[in-house]
């Protein structure tokens, strides 16, 4: 009886070890393959990212039920699911987001893309997708809400980097679709947006196989981005680009409501914008196809995404020249938040030379002080500067 006794106490205090020991392996090795034991009831409490006018708020962020002011100091890490596929890797990617968290970052924006073939592709071919790679993005989520950080998600690339509205084109002339040359099909071929619609559907009802959670449910996301840096091959094509942003970004608020849709400009003013071409970094970037305002100003854009590379886009021009240049950018952008849009103005990408020559650092400092110094004065006025996210490269 006394040895019955025992075992009968041993057995509960064994299978609470061995849960406890599931759970720590479950957070502790970062490079565990795919350990799918469930992990939600241990994921930090967040607060869903939303808007109210020009600034950014948080609801109920640890749980609670109150409403806080959020701004963001975030950076860009787009390779982020790729360095998760592969488990040697992924202790990588866990230690970018633990090093944001542990500098003050609060948000991050990364590739949920990677479209074609190749062992790191997650959309081999419309529809059809790598879970070994979607498997990859379940893991920087919950990586991301572990440290606390927020996850603004691209949807795919202009460029031909990881597929991109190219890749689109290519799969509807394979399929015998009848396609134009140019690659503005992408925004106007019905059969290639259904294409891109289903990829949204999939990504959007996604249900995280390490916390069980779905993509559309999840707090760590801050937001969907339509497209990284979406350019026309004529201004032409402008109205089609218009009404594929005002089409997609609906679409993806008939799937979630919770989450907010940015469109991925680069902030460059269309040649209807006569009062607004001296603050283009030149006469090309109005014949782009986008207009910053026009674009930022759908009804389902809840905030107006800006880029700046002033290196790159006036390489030429001195120092003073491109300070002139990049202050007269945020101020135009902001201000555009401000009174045309009244919504957000986040400068989602913001990048200068990274040499390693005092001249290259020096230069560097200066530019990313004039973003980071306004976008501080329009927050403390509770203007529509609601921060910005660095570049930063892998450089492994």
């Amino acid at each position: 009886m006394d040895s019955q006794w025992r075992a009968k106490r041993l057995f509960p205090f064994l299978g609470i070890l061995l849960l406890l020991s599931l759970l720590y392996l479950n957070f502790n090795n970062s490079n565990n393959n795919y350990f799918s034991f469930p992990i939600f009831l241990w994921q930090p409490k967040m607060g869903f990212v939303s808007t109210n006018s020009t600034q950014f708020i948080i609801i109920g962020d640890g749980g609670g039920g109150g409403v806080s002011a959020f701004y963001v100091n975030g950076w860009n890490s787009y390779w982020l699911m790729m360095k998760s596929v592969w488990s040697p890797s992924r202790s990588k990617v866990s230690e970018m987001l633990k090093r944001g968290a542990q500098m003050g970052l609060t948000v991050c924006r990364t590739w949920a893309f990677s479209d074609g073939r190749g062992p790191d592709a997650l959309q081999v071919s419309p529809g059809l997708f790598n879970e070994r790679v979607f498997r990859g993005l379940d893991y920087v989520i919950v990586e991301a809400r572990r440290n606390h950080i927020r996850l603004i998600l691209s949807l795919v690339n202009n460029l031909a980097a990881f597929g991109g509205k190219n890749q689109y084109v290519k799969w509807a002339k394979e399929a015998g679709v009848n396609v134009s040359l140019s690659d503005d099909s992408f925004f106007s071929n019905p059969v290639i947006k259904d294409y891109y619609k289903a990829y949204i559907k999939a990504v959007l009802k996604r249900k995280n196989s390490l916390s069980g959670v779905r993509y559309s449910e999840e707090p760590a996301i801050f937001a969907w981005e339509l497209m990284n840096e979406p350019r026309c091959a004529s201004s032409s094509s402008a109205p089609v680009l218009q009404a594929w942003i005002a089409e997609m970004a609906a679409y993806i608020k008939s799937l979630d409501k919770r989450h907010l849709v940015t469109v991925g400009l680069e902030g460059f003013y269309g040649l209807n914008r006569t009062n607004k071409s001296e603050v283009n970094p030149g006469i090309w970037a109005a014949s782009l196809g986008t207009d910053f305002i026009l674009n930022s100003a759908i009804d389902n854009i809840d905030f107006a995404s800006v880029h700046a590379y002033p290196d790159s886009w006036i390489p030429h021009a001195d120092l003073e020249a491109k300070t002139n240049y990049l202050s007269n950018w945020v101020d135009s952008h902001i201000s555009d938040g401000d009174f045309a849009l009244r919504k957000p103005v986040l400068f989602t990408e913001v990048g200068s030379r990274w040499d390693v020559d005092g001249k290259g650092v020096h230069e560097r400092d200066v530019l990313l002080k004039i973003v980071y110094d306004k976008i501080y004065e329009s927050a403390k006025k509770r203007q529509a500067g609601a921060g910005a996210l660095i570049w930063q490269l892998d450089t492994t």
